[in-house]
């Protein structure tokens, strides 16, 4: 029945608009989890996807599905995870700008920037994060629960606190210029 709607949808061309957009983006399956109903005539398994979807350039986002099939649980957490997507600046579009916390429930994270060849240190969920997000190098640390769901949710906390010096200096009514010379810990020209 699903193929005779895809089939459908080929022929009035929005097949093609679905599978161009869909490769700009790369999906991580972080998670599976299968759980069972007892019923009369025995269990009835239903299963729940974590999915990680990001386009390598700074856009990154998570979903959650659950269905009666593996591919329809992951598929219906693919697309949440496209409606959810969020911006991430990125220092050099390799790594973050500075060292930031995050925490959902019982999942605490800690995350560095890190050296050009570092490479990511991360475990699974975070790891598949930072791989859809495009951050080639950044050190971190699960200090809390190692449960997926709040890792990957503990990691986007952390993330969408993560502020770029043109932020800063939008936000504080000052030049570029004058965020990085005191982050260097230099004196601002301005100030002088």
């Amino acid at each position: 029945m699903a193929r005779d709607g895809q089939q459908r949808d080929e022929k009035r061309g929005r097949g093609r608009d679905r599978e161009e957009r869909d490769n700009e983006f790369i999906d991580k399956l972080v998670h599976i989890n299968r759980v069972a109903k007892v019923v009369k005539g025995g269990r009835r398994f239903g299963f729940a996807a974590l999915v990680v979807v990001g386009d390598q350039a700074g856009r990154v986002g998570f979903g959650h599905g659950k269905a009666r099939e593996v591919p329809e649980a992951i598929r219906k957490a693919t697309e949440a995870a496209k409606r959810a997507l969020v911006r991430i600046p990125l220092k050099d579009g390799r790594t973050l700008h500075h060292e930031v916390r995050g925490h959902h429930g019982a999942g605490k994270v800690l995350l560095r920037p890190a050296p050009a060849g570092t490479g990511i240190i991360a475990g699974g969920p975070m790891r598949a994060v930072f791989e859809a997000l495009g951050v080639g190098d950044v050190v971190s640390k699960s200090l809390g629960t190692s449960n997926p769901y709040n890792m990957v949710r503990a990691t986007f906390d952390a993330l969408k606190n993560q502020q770029s010096p043109r932020m800063v200096a939008n936000r504080r009514g000052r030049s570029v210029s004058e965020i990085l010379a005191k982050r260097e810990g230099a004196p601002a020209e301005a100030s002088a």
